[in-house]
């Protein structure tokens, strides 16, 4: 099921309703990821203040989810002898099944189902797993006692203002992207719900029904029939081929064959998780077309004229399956950010604040240190276009502009600080670094530099640790150091004063820093370096958010989400040391067979990585409340992007960039920093650094042309590579412009419809006129539907065009992944969320990126 966006505080009201002094707490379920650590942040200062008790349980991938949904979620099931209650997925399973993933899945007994259990998904990920979107829950028809998934106040799968919440179920909370562009597939789904049950072996080749033919026996190929798959069959073959593998699910249909459910992998727990299922999940009604033609009121029809509709119907069948198909196949995305659609609600109820919306920011701002945009993990094609190149091309770029506006209502400025700034011209926009007093806790706008922490760092420093400036002017050779020194130079600002502290150089400069950046910077190709200068007045298109804690400290959006993101990926700063960080933060967790058959031993070590990731989430979590402890935290952030920028260089000076032959391919298996991008976070980073980089030596033809890189990073302790693999960008067209796009084709159409349908008009007028002269008492009318056929080409032809262009340059390395795995056996553990991070063992790489190479990689 899912909540429209129209409704995006109707269940959060009914929670409010129906909470009372017994009632469970609500167990948020957060991945290690900034924009869900600041959206568990939103929520939970909403359930504060509601009196809503809550408990947050971290989740680092598939096998932590399957942990809390043995653990957490079935005891909450009335049927498990719990009370209920709801479970909030923050960044957490919009890709796979999650009915079947938490166990609330219902077997044709009428046990087990989601007993009173609702779960809340908020994800930006895509492509959704339509089963969460359009599925409801199995229930019990009291008028023929069958279970059926039927729910009260819900309409093919779409919340209605009528339902009533409590009744369980998994609900996704739609950013818009549902109603806007899913309508084929909601039709597609909904339909192979409720269709009857037939197979193709219900019609044989000669058109012969299958009445005459047993099932039992082979066909004259010789080849024995098929046994239809269980969810429970389908995953007892792909634990025979590989026990890390995550085979595409498949929901089955009334029809005979599967509902596609999700692109995704299973997570490497699914075996143990589907023994509760002990059967299909075939719940509906299925009386097929040779049973209802038995009725005494009606006619029985004729043998040919069953085989005929049976044929329709697998006709039918096998055409809304093509759909879902076509849907899981566009590749990876990324829709809008869980924080700003945790902030819609929060502004939905009236609860917005400051702190509210200092969480969302750095939330959204997040997602452009990993490359998440509207084609996947990748570069961002819009990198050039201003100061911050925002996570998702335009579509990002109006929620900073509304963000921007929520900031002047939130600050307004006050009238000394007009005057002020009016007096100074276009000093006035110079780069805040402290408060206004010592209360100051307001959000300001800035110009922001697409500088690395520039106010905790010196100007040079900053610069050089820039992805975007290191690219550009090819830091990592001595002539791309001589350029950087070069352009400070033609600003004005020597070598002393750049490399000391940024917050103790001369305030001349400080002030007058972005206008020599916007002289300067297209010299060297720097054009997005900083914001342009405002349009018409207070337009401050590009513009970053920056806040301040008093004397404190004052910080960017950017660099809250760097700290933040170093904090889960490297660890506490305390353990830092001059030749690296301490291995105990890099403690990994085992591989499913390793859990299953391990020793104590392993248990422990098992236990002790799940420490240390909690541990670094509440660190973080804890970061955004307490501004003491983010600042301790800007070394750590600063020594992981010195590692990038030492690690990338290293890797172009070796030439150890190889280029295959659908993408490029670096390995991290040796120097100071090999332990740190054993995390995929920190290596999806440098991943993105060197991409950049390869797009700046080689040109782009095209969009990004030859900036898919497949990134690996060695754990020599387990004996195994992180693999990441990025896409190239690709077009970040939101839902909205392709329906603007759709529309402008419609009203196109029937306007040439319209004229064509004129002319015809008057061509029969005229014929009409020449038949009554011609003393004739019938109109002879020609025939069209040649010209009603090439009306209906042109349509079709055009929605062909726009489903193709819905999917382009959109990251498919996690489709690939799974066809390689398939091919090659390869040993391989996807538990990450991320379609395009992938664990393998260390002998199995080179046949895998050899075969992946033969890949379609980018849609």
């Amino acid at each position: 099921m899912y909540l429209p966006r129209s409704l995006i505080s109707h269940l959060y009201q009914n929670l409010v309703k129906r909470t009372h002094a017994a009632a469970p707490p609500v167990l948020l379920l957060v991945a290690l990821e900034p924009d869900a650590l600041c959206a568990c942040r939103i929520l939970t200062a909403l359930l504060r203040r509601d009196y809503i008790p809550h408990k947050i349980q971290p989740i680092a991938g598939y096998g932590d989810l399957g942990r809390a949904a043995e653990e957490l979620v079935r005891p909450m099931r009335v049927s498990e002898g719990g009370t209920g209650g709801v479970v909030v997925c923050l960044g957490v399973g919009g890709m796979v099944d999650m009915e079947e993933m938490l166990g609330l899945e219902t077997d044709e007994s009428g046990a087990g189902g989601p007993g009173d259990v609702e779960v809340w998904i908020m994800d930006a990920r895509r492509p959704w797993n339509l089963s969460n979107v359009f599925g409801t829950p199995v229930v019990q028809d009291p008028a023929s006692t069958e279970l059926v998934r039927k729910q009260p106040g819900v309409d093919k799968g779409r919340i209605l203002p009528s339902y009533k919440s409590g009744r369980g179920g998994i609900i996704v909370f739609d950013d818009g992207d549902i109603e806007e562009e899913l309508a084929k597939e909601r039709e597609a789904y909904c339909a192979l719900e409720e269709m009857p049950e037939v197979g193709e072996g219900d019609i044989s080749d000669d058109g012969s029904d299958d009445d005459d033919h047993p099932t039992d026996a082979p066909p004259e190929s010789g080849q024995a029939a098929r046994k239809r798959k269980s969810w429970s069959d389908d995953n007892e073959s792909m634990a025979e081929d590989s026990d890390n593998e995550r085979p595409v699910q498949r929901r089955r249909s009334n029809s005979g064959g599967s509902i596609p459910s999700s692109p995704e992998n299973r997570p490497p727990r699914r075996r143990l998780l589907q023994n509760a299922l002990g059967g299909s999940s075939d719940f509906s009604r299925s009386d097929s077309v040779s049973d209802r033609s038995q009725s005494p009121e009606v006619a029985a029809p004729t043998e040919e004229s069953v085989r005929s509709l049976r044929r329709q119907l697998v006709a039918m069948r096998d055409r809304y399956t093509r759909v879902l198909d076509d849907y899981y196949q566009l590749g990876a995305s990324y829709a809008e950010p869980v924080s700003s659609l945790v902030y819609s609600l929060a502004e939905e109820l009236g609860r917005e604040d400051n702190d509210v919306l200092w969480n969302a920011i750095v939330g959204v701002s997040s997602l452009e240190l990993y490359g998440r945009t509207g084609s996947g993990v990748g570069l961002n094609p819009l990198s050039t276009a201003g100061g911050s190149a925002g996570w998702n091309g335009n579509r990002g770029e109006r929620i900073r502009a509304a963000f921007r506006d929520e900031v002047r209502r939130l600050n307004p400025t006050d009238l000394k600080d007009i005057g002020r700034e009016a007096m100074m011209g276009d000093a006035g926009s110079s780069i805040p670094t402290s408060a206004r007093s010592a209360t100051d806790t307001s959000i300001r706008l800035s110009p922001e530099p697409r500088f690395l922490l520039l106010r905790h760092w010196s100007l040079y420093e900053s610069m050089l640790h820039s992805p975007y400036l290191s690219a550009r002017l090819h830091i990592w050779s001595d002539a791309g150091r001589r350029r950087l020194d070069k352009l400070l130079a033609k600003m004005g600002v020597s070598l002393a004063q750049c490399k000391q502290n940024y917050t103790h150089m001369d305030m001349d400069l400080k002030r007058g820093l972005r206008e020599r950046l916007l002289k300067y910077a297209p010299v060297y190709g720097l054009d997005g370096l900083v914001p342009p200068v405002p349009r018409g007045g207070d337009m401050k298109d590009g513009w970053g958010f920056v806040r301040c804690w008093g004397w404190k400290a004052c910080l960017s959006a950017i660099d809250v989400a760097v700290v933040l993101g170093a904090i889960l990926e490297v660890g506490d700063a305390k353990t830092l040391t001059q030749s690296g960080l301490d291995n105990s933060n890099f403690v990994g967790s085992q591989t499913h067979s390793e859990m299953v058959n391990g020793s104590a031993d392993q248990d422990a070590v098992l236990r002790e990585a799940q420490e240390h990731l909690t541990a670094r989430f509440w660190t973080a979590y804890d970061s955004l409340a307490d501004i003491d402890q983010l600042v301790s935290h800007i070394d750590t952030a600063q020594h992981l992007h010195r590692a990038i920028l030492r690690t990338g260089t290293m890797l172009i000076e070796k030439k150890q960039i190889r280029h295959l032959r659908a993408f490029r391919m670096a390995v991290v298996k040796e120097g100071p920093d090999v332990q740190l991008f054993t995390h995929p976070g920190a290596l999806t980073k440098l991943a993105l650094w060197i991409a950049e980089a390869i797009v700046e030596l080689n040109g782009t033809k095209g969009k990004h042309k030859g900036s898919e890189l497949v990134m690996a990073g060695l754990d020599e302790a387990r004996g195994l590579y992180v693999v990441v693999g990025l896409g190239g960008g690709g077009a970040t067209v939101s839902a909205k412009e392709r329906i603007a796009r759709r529309e402008a084709r419609e009203k196109e159409r029937e306007k040439k419809k319209a004229a064509k349908e004129k002319e015809r008009e008057k061509k029969r007028q005229a014929r009409r006129e020449r038949n009554l002269a011609a003393g004739l008492e019938e109109d002879e009318v020609e025939d069209e539907s040649e010209e009603e056929e090439d009306d209906e080409e042109e349509s079709e032809s055009e929605d062909e065009e726009e489903e193709q262009s819905r999917g382009f340059g959109r990251n498919r390395f996690g489709n690939a992944f799974q066809e390689v795995v398939g091919e090659t056996g390869a040993r391989v553990r996807m538990d990450s969320f991320e379609a395009c991070v992938i664990e393998i063992k260390k002998e199995d790489l080179s046949g895998f990126l050899e075969r992946l190479s033969m890949k379609a990689v980018v849609g």
